[in-house]
């Protein structure tokens, strides 16, 4: 609606959507509650839906849109691991868990697959939302595509260290053995999320070819960036 406005606060924004990335993945990283992790892991991501948007090109917008369409996959699909964990043992803390794989395999395969997701790993949809944007932002500004490319690193160690804490390692003596793994209903809800994010990773354009003619209308509005 006002591509003049949105050129002159693009320093800002940036500077707003780094400080989402960085300062928010660093709380993540704290953490003791499986579900505020993911939840400050979201805010992180939206940063980069931001600074995708304001890049004012193809690259980015189609980065952004992505990037929304992953998160909400993702995210729907850690949140619904979480409730999962929750419905079986009451609690969501990552302290309480430890070797959950012994007790779950199937269930951690599943999650594994979600937290690459979510860290942007080749061949999942969070790649390609992370990769387009980083691309789009570099060619305006190198120290914000340098400090966003940071975030990429902080959700990997979060991530992975929620992974190990929670499935890995001894068998944590709170677990025990009277949960059995995940049920049929929710092996399917499961199923249908890792293939959207498998889908879109692999095949973006399945998207992006719907998107790109309305991109382009709006990169024509764009006056020449200050940047």
């Amino acid at each position: 609606f006002l591509p003049d406005a949105s050129i002159f606060f693009t320093p800002f924004i940036f500077f707003l959507s780094v400080i989402a990335i960085v300062y928010t993945s660093v709380i993540a990283l704290v953490q003791e509650d499986m579900k505020k992790l993911i939840a400050y892991s979201s805010v992180a991501h939206m940063g980069f839906v931001t600074i995708g948007i304001f890049s004012a090109n193809i690259q980015g917008l189609h980065g952004a849109i992505i990037q929304m369409i992953s998160h909400g996959i993702i995210s729907a699909a850690l949140f619904f691991s979480i409730g999962s964990i929750y419905n079986r043992y009451k609690t969501k803390q990552i302290n309480f868990f430890g070797g959950l794989n012994t007790i779950m395999p199937k269930f951690s395969i599943l999650f594994l697959i979600f937290v690459l997701g979510s860290i942007g790993f080749p061949g999942t949809s969070g790649f390609v939302g992370e990769y387009l944007t980083l691309l789009s932002v570099f060619g305006k500004n190198t120290t914000i595509a340098f400090i966003a490319s940071t975030g990429v690193i902080l959700a990997a160690s979060y991530m992975l260290l929620l992974y190990k804490n929670v499935f890995l390692g001894p068998v944590n003596e709170n677990i025990g053995k009277k949960f059995g793994d995940i049920n049929n209903i929710e092996l399917i809800v499961y199923i249908i999320l890792i293939s959207l994010i498998l889908i879109i990773g692999v095949k973006p354009n399945y998207i992006l070819d719907y998107t790109t003619s309305s991109i382009e209308r709006i990169i024509k509005l764009y006056p020449i960036s200050i940047l």
